[in-house]
């Protein structure tokens, strides 16, 4: 389903969320039916299992008052069209990645993952308490839009290739799957950019259309076959060091819910969130080690005139954001002097720690 037709579904795929509009349909406490579309494909047990788990914990958490069906990726509307879909109110919620939508404004990137940006708890510390989610909710009144975190893949890896990176020179020519300002960060570096949702991953790959791509992790990347069309998993990921999603709600609808109900959805989404980045960190080393193991994976990392040539580029796109969009360019501010604040503690205790455990010790702070 494209966008021109969105608003017709909104009578016939949202019929019974659509009479729960009328505040007195909530009052009488009658079942509110939510259709909740997402970005992710079924088989993806972390990303669509978050939504699965979101529809199921409301109608627990509310005896049954809200019944949410979800659906993946395509069934309803596209991966890349679920923030469409939500604005318009041709679906009451979502969930997705903030950064799929940069090209409504590249604000929306804040909100998943800068190159070279936050870390998982970084990230949740700067939307819970640093000012994020306040930053957050101005960026998506304008949209029509109320948003929660709904999951954190936490750190994901640098993509799959079939030829070995050694030089920032063997980037160029590439043809790579990579979402977000990581993308651009990418194009800036010689590799010829193509967006398509992770479901068609593969299926490129396998067909000779890519010759690299990032998706998540080791687990969701098994899931989806990418060891079958790639040779080389590469790492760090300097582009997602974490990424954070979100569940969108359609601001009229969230406005006519009695407050009761948004309070219980909000703390469902928070609950939402822990679970998966706590899942991803359990099913990642597994992953990780069958992909060598049993199917013959060859992990590198990423040279670092490799990566200094992305953090030379991830500047020059801050850069032409700061200058382009002057909500970017005050989120930025509040988002980078808020990354210097929380690094000048985690320099000196987190990495201090991880440098002696993994034999760099002592850290360069």
């Amino acid at each position: 389903m494209r966008r021109r037709d969105f608003l017709t579904a909104a009578s016939a795929g949202v019929a019974a969320a659509g009479a729960g509009f009328s505040p007195h349909v909530f009052a009488r406490s009658r079942t509110i039916r939510l259709e909740l579309v997402t970005s992710w494909p079924a088989a993806l047990d972390n990303l669509y299992g978050t939504a699965e788990f979101f529809a199921r914990r409301i109608s627990e958490a509310t005896d049954g008052e809200i019944r949410c069906r979800t659906y993946p990726a395509s069934a309803q509307v596209g991966a890349m069209e679920v923030l469409d879909a939500v604005a318009s109110g041709a679906f009451p919620c979502g969930h997705t990645a903030p950064y799929y939508y940069i090209g409504r404004s590249p604000a929306h990137g804040f909100f998943t993952a800068l190159p070279f940006g936050l870390s998982l708890h970084e990230q949740n510390a700067w939307i819970h308490h640093g000012g994020g989610q306040e930053l957050w909710d101005e960026l998506n009144r304008e949209e029509g839009l109320v948003a929660f975190p709904g999951g954190n893949t936490g750190a994901q890896t640098g993509g799959w290739f079939n030829r070995e990176i050694r030089e920032p020179s063997d980037l160029r020519g590439l043809r790579m799957r990579f979402p977000g300002h990581g993308g651009r960060v990418m194009a800036r570096s010689g590799v010829t950019i193509q967006q398509l949702p992770g479901g068609e991953v593969y299926s490129a790959m396998n067909r000779g259309l890519l010759d690299a791509a990032e998706w998540v992790g080791p687990h969701d990347d098994m899931i989806l076959g990418m060891h079958r069309v790639a040779r080389y998993l590469y790492l760090p990921s300097w582009a997602e060091p974490s990424a954070m999603l979100g569940f969108y709600f359609n601001a009229d609808f969230w406005k006519k819910l009695p407050q009761s109900l948004r309070v219980i959805i909000a703390s469902v989404c928070v609950e939402a969130d822990a679970r998966m980045a706590a899942s991803y960190n359990v099913s990642n080393p597994v992953a990780l080690e069958k992909l060598v193991q049993e199917h013959g994976v060859e992990v590198r990392h990423f040279p670092k005139a490799v990566l200094e040539t992305f953090q030379q580029a991830a500047e020059a796109v801050h850069e032409q954001d700061m200058k382009a969009d002057r909500r970017y360019a005050r989120i930025y501010r509040d988002w980078s002097a808020f990354r210097d604040r929380i690094r000048s503690w985690t320099g000196r205790t987190s990495h201090a720690y991880e440098s002696f455990l993994y034999g760099d010790y002592p850290a360069r702070l």
